[in-house]
């Protein structure tokens, strides 16, 4: 099992910034690729970005330049530095953990609950 407890979301101005993070205990966070997903008021779950064992890195096209996923696999946490935040990117943004890097809900072994990040216009 892998516990995900995310952190860092709150209200932020259109144009601000925030940094998400999400602490993993259990089994070992370095053997997991790890991912962000967010979900909207009234929309399915989508793909944010994930990052893979080795560190490399994949975005949702609407997200590259704006976001930028790291890991610190020594402190077992996962970052979400997000920049230049619109409206539009108001939803809860879930940690995820799966055995590869995956860009559907389908394929995630464990969720956080989430974290609220909402951007006034």
């Amino acid at each position: 099992q892998v516990q995900l407890v995310e952190s860092g979301g709150g209200l932020v101005q259109a144009g601000g910034s925030l940094r998400l993070s999400c602490a993993a205990s259990g089994r070992t966070f370095s053997d997991y690729a790890m991912g962000w997903f967010r979900q909207a008021p009234g929309k399915e779950r989508e793909f944010v970005a994930a990052i893979n064992l080795i560190g490399n890195t994949y975005y949702a096209d609407s997200l590259k330049g704006r976001f930028t996923i790291s890991r610190d696999n020594a402190k077992n946490t996962l970052y979400l530095q997000m920049n230049s935040l619109k409206p539009e990117d108001t939803a809860v943004y879930y940690c995820a953990a799966s055995g590869r890097v995956v860009r559907t809900t389908n394929g995630i072994d464990y969720w956080g609950k989430g974290t609220l990040v909402t951007v006034s216009s």
